[in-house]
């Protein structure tokens, strides 16, 4: 196995350097996850007969893994986190190919579980690798790019759906076999392909929970309690409520990585200019009104155009969510970012392991209810974003110290 360190990597060819593995796995994972999110609410409703709280179970088994994200520090106690993030990403891969195999509840829940180990533990240690080696000053600009190169794959991955579902009678079976078994392969090249890059910063291998991290670890938990309710029932709204079909709810998908994919770039140099706070500040007030207004759809009866258009317009103020990340990458200890991306990942996913299950149920009787329960989540996020200084550096890391040491002057 040929290790090579960060610094000598640039007399590499540039395909196999570190910020080329990163495109590749950026655009390898979401031909697998993409598929199966674009196909998963016609497939579970027209296969499976799932209803709302099925469908809520469903993604709360999904993030049982991401709640144990945590087990990463202990696997890179023995695994470099370079092969654990590509071992899982062939995880994801094999899972997702056999997902229509298993078309019960208890099937759809198993393969699940088994994708959702992949995908977890993949961008856990994922976002471990572009912190470490990424340089900060050009971190918001690359990271945007990686967002790009990631909805171009998607944007192909949904392209291929659309021209071909109805086209030539595609089936469930073979878009997931296809799609998991070329982002396993793409893995298993990566495995082979690349030398092992080692960081000029030797990572603590175990848990790290630092006091003065605090707001980051709050900006992960509303994070994830508010996207989880975006993710569970936005889609799944589009085929209850309005009857989108496979190609319909693809072509959304589809368009809307279109803009991502054109607007990520400008999105990480907007951080980059501006700084993560005032993004931030943007991103919240956003998703405010956006997630009021999805309540809005189910109140006053607002149409289809409307919902397609909030739906584009979410995932717009989504991209800004890098701006975390580099606030994060700011404020650390060098040697904190592997552990701190496996707890952040777990805080993240506190609320989701049994928010999709309880809301459910609440949306059977009123999914307006739900969005507007995100609406407040946003709002949260918003108060807590304004904690954020003008420029996040160790020992600065919320606008309370910096009121400090303007008081102690």
């Amino acid at each position: 196995m040929q290790i090579i360190r960060l610094e000598n990597t640039p007399s590499l060819p540039f395909w196999r350097r570190p910020i080329a593995l990163l495109f590749v796995m950026a655009m390898a994972m979401p031909v697998a996850f993409a598929t199966w999110s674009a196909l998963l609410n016609n497939f579970v409703i027209e296969v499976a007969g799932f209803d709302g709280a099925d469908i809520g179970w469903l993604h709360s088994v999904r993030e049982i893994p991401g709640f144990f994200a945590i087990g990463v520090i202990a696997l890179i106690m023995f695994i470099r986190e370079q092969v654990l993030g590509l071992v899982a990403l062939v995880m994801l891969g094999a899972a997702t190919a056999v997902t229509a195999q298993f078309p019960s509840m208890a099937g759809i829940l198993t393969v699940t579980m088994l994708s959702s180990i992949g995908f977890h533990y993949y961008e856990t240690v994922n976002q471990s690798l572009q912190l470490q080696w990424i340089d900060k000053n050009k971190a918001p600009q690359t990271l945007g790019w990686l967002l790009s190169a990631g909805s171009a794959a998607t944007l192909l991955v949904y392209l291929l759906i659309v021209l071909t579902w109805d086209r030539l009678g595609l089936s469930f079976s073979l878009v997931y076999w296809v799609s998991g078994g070329f982002t396993a392969v793409v893995a298993i090249f990566c495995l082979l392909a690349y030398p092992q890059f080692e960081s000029p910063h030797p990572q603590n291998k175990r848990m790290v929970l630092r006091q003065r991290y605090w707001l980051y670890y709050a900006l992960q938990f509303m994070s994830g309690a508010r996207r989880q309710i975006f993710v569970v029932f936005a889609g799944f709204m589009m085929v209850e409520r309005f009857g989108f079909s496979v190609s319909d709810i693809t072509r959304l998908f589809m368009f809307t990585l279109l803009v991502n994919m054109i607007a990520a770039p400008f999105l990480g140099r907007l951080v980059q200019v501006f700084g993560e706070r005032r993004a931030m500040v943007v991103e919240y007030v956003g998703l405010t009104g956006v997630f009021f207004a999805y309540g809005g759809l189910y109140y006053f009866g607002w149409g289809i155009a409307l919902a397609t258009g909030l739906y584009i317009i979410n995932h717009i103020f989504f991209s800004l969510a890098l701006a975390m990340k580099t606030y994060f990458q700011k404020i650390a200890d060098p040697a904190d970012i592997a552990p701190t991306a496996a707890v952040a990942f777990t805080i993240n996913h506190i609320a989701a392991v049994f928010l999709p299950a309880l809301l459910g149920y609440v949306w059977l009787t009123s999914p307006a209810y739900v969005f507007m329960l995100a609406a407040g989540m946003a709002l949260v996020s918003l108060g807590l974003s304004l904690l954020i200084p003008r420029h996040p550096a160790p020992g600065h890391e919320t606008v309370f110290q910096n009121r400090l040491l303007a008081a102690a002057e």
